[in-house]
């Protein structure tokens, strides 16, 4: 097996853990045996082999890849007249100012050429292509905070999911970093804000897997980061107050220490009062914190905040009110796709 890293460090996803590199894992059978006298080569050329979707010799014209990194629009229009160009829209190439085989939409989605990504997406660039790190050009867009970008994906058409062949999405890293305007977008054209554990898998048995951790959910990552826009945010679009998953919980799978459900992630990253309350009011399970387990001299790097220990134990030491009670129901019963559609009286 190899292991080709790609770009730089980047942050992991939990504040205080140590610094990772992205990495794409290829398996042996994925690539072309290595030629006698290949050591050595150019990288770029390398990956021009194995990525690109054309030979070699046809991939060197990159004129219309790099007028979408610098947002050249007119070059654009004018390349695009000619049918060579327009045959080669979707076109995977490397490129003069990158290493990763791109779609000229992917490389003006991440430079963030709103204009840019119009024009190609009306002059017919498929837009749910994927790079070799299996991410589109809305996700790229989010990941570099381009909002109008995102807009305009959003509006012609793109997946809001971006692809579950990457391990990330929109709406995680939008809650990850706290843009809470990208993530109003993303809610508004239907994004699942719980986890849905598929895995790419030819056998439908294994298509779904148990969540094992609440790392992977948005609901975790914004409170994590104390992003309580983004934490309230999901909630109001249907987020599940407890695992934030679609699928089956395996609870006894979560790691040894780890919290087990968002209010005992909330708890212990020592999240102000507010979280808390939203979780209550958003029908979170309070017998699942194990109480005994928290404390403000917590255990942990991050202490309890006081304050939201205190409205976590007076909420779960009484009964809920009637009408929190019919709210909640009422949610549940109406599912996400569908909490637009009534007003609720006030929290």
């Amino acid at each position: 097996m190899f292991t080709l890293h790609l770009g730089g460090w980047s942050r992991s996803p939990v504040p205080r853990e140590p610094l990772h590199k992205e990495t794409l894992v290829i398996t042996a059978g994925t690539l072309c045996q290595p030629r006698a006298g290949s050591a050595g080569r150019n990288l770029k050329e390398w990956l021009r082999e194995q990525f690109c979707d054309h030979p070699l010799e046809h991939c060197e014209d990159t004129r219309l890849h790099d007028a979408a990194y610098v947002g050249d629009l007119p070059t654009l229009k004018s390349l695009l007249q000619e049918e060579s160009f327009q045959s080669r829209i979707n076109e995977k190439s490397v490129w003069c100012c990158g290493w990763l085989p791109c779609t000229p939409l992917r490389i003006a989605a991440t430079a963030g050429h709103g204009p840019c990504v119009d024009f190609l997406l009306r002059k017919g660039a498929e837009i749910d292509l994927v790079d070799v790190k299996g991410q589109t050009a809305l996700y790229v867009a989010v990941v570099n905070g381009h909002l109008e970008c995102a807009k305009i994906l959003l509006e012609a058409g793109a997946d809001p999911n971006g692809s579950r062949h990457h391990r990330s999405t929109p709406v995680y890293h939008a809650a990850r970093v706290g843009r809470a305007d990208i993530l109003r977008e993303l809610i508004r054209y239907g994004a699942d804000v719980d986890v849905n554990h598929h895995v790419a898998s030819r056998v439908p048995s294994l298509s779904v897997r148990p969540l094992t951790t609440l790392v992977v959910c948005p609901l975790y990552i914004s409170a994590a980061y104390h992003n309580l826009q983004c934490f309230q945010l999901l909630l109001q679009a249907g987020a599940n107050p407890d695992f934030n998953c679609c699928g089956p919980i395996n609870i006894q799978g979560f790691s040894r220490g780890s919290p087990v459900c968002v209010m005992d992630a909330v708890l212990r990253h020592g999240c102000e009062a507010a979280f808390v309350h939203l979780l209550i009011d958003f029908g979170a399970n309070l017998n699942l914190v194990k109480v005994e387990a928290l404390g403000v001299e917590s255990t942990g790097r991050v202490k309890v905040n006081p304050e939201a220990l205190e409205v976590f134990k007076e909420a779960r030491s009484r009964t809920r009110s009637l009408l929190s009670l019919c709210r909640i129901a009422v949610r549940r019963i109406l599912g996400k796709s569908r909490l637009d559609l009534i007003q609720f009286p006030p929290m």
